[in-house]
């Protein structure tokens, strides 16, 4: 891994990574069409009454699984992608509306989610964005709202091939959530179950203070 965003305009990290998966969206959708993530949606949906019918920003919704899924139980879900083709294979996939937005230029509602799912996604965003790109979710979400995210972990930034990541463990991590706003309440690795060693994922629940 190389390159730090202070090496690279962050327009140029934006372009090279979303270009990666704009070349790579129907590959991609069918690599993770059946990827097992019911521990993280029960992690975000846990935090409610059951019967609520919620609305769900998915960022980085990709092709629209998640979108899917949480349509089926009901919900008022809305994905949000910076690659173009995402969000138009989404929008087929759900059903559901999706926003074209890049992570790094964000438009959204005050006050207009009850949840933000963000799995494998706030990780592309660079450290010195993401204070700023945290408190817009923290701002897009109703009181006592809840965001999760779930990222790959590690200690480094930079690019991988053509993709660039911002990797943490839950202790920095947790500084940037409550910096922003948010009490983290539960995280977690993944997959369940495997050694710490063989857990590269690390999946945080936090709610809105204030």
């Amino acid at each position: 891994m190389s390159g730090r965003s202070s090496d690279t305009p962050l327009a140029e990290i934006e372009r090279i990574t979303l270009g990666h998966y704009n070349d790579n969206a129907l590959s991609f959708w069918q690599g993770t069409k059946d990827h097992d993530v019911s521990q993280n949606y029960r992690k975000l949906l846990g935090q409610f009454p059951p019967e609520q019918q919620l609305d769900i920003l998915d960022f980085g919704c990709g092709p629209g699984r998640d979108l899917r899924y949480f349509k089926s139980l009901g919900h008022r879900p809305v994905g949000l992608d910076g690659s173009r083709a995402f969000a138009e294979m989404a929008e087929a996939n759900s059903g559901c509306p999706v926003l074209h937005q890049s992570f790094l230029n964000l438009d959204l509602p005050p006050a207009a989610f009850d949840g933000i799912f963000a799995n494998a996604s706030l990780f592309h965003v660079p450290s010195e964005q993401l204070p700023r790109v945290l408190r817009e979710l923290h701002r897009a979400l109703r009181a006592g709202g809840i965001l999760f995210t779930s990222n790959p972990r590690g200690n480094a930034e930079g690019w991988s091939g053509q993709r660039y990541g911002h990797y943490m463990e839950f202790e920095a991590s947790e500084r940037f959530l409550e910096a922003a706003g948010f009490q983290v309440i539960d995280h977690y690795y993944r997959p369940d179950g495997a050694p710490r060693a063989e857990q590269p994922w690390l999946a945080i629940v936090s709610r809105k203070k204030h």
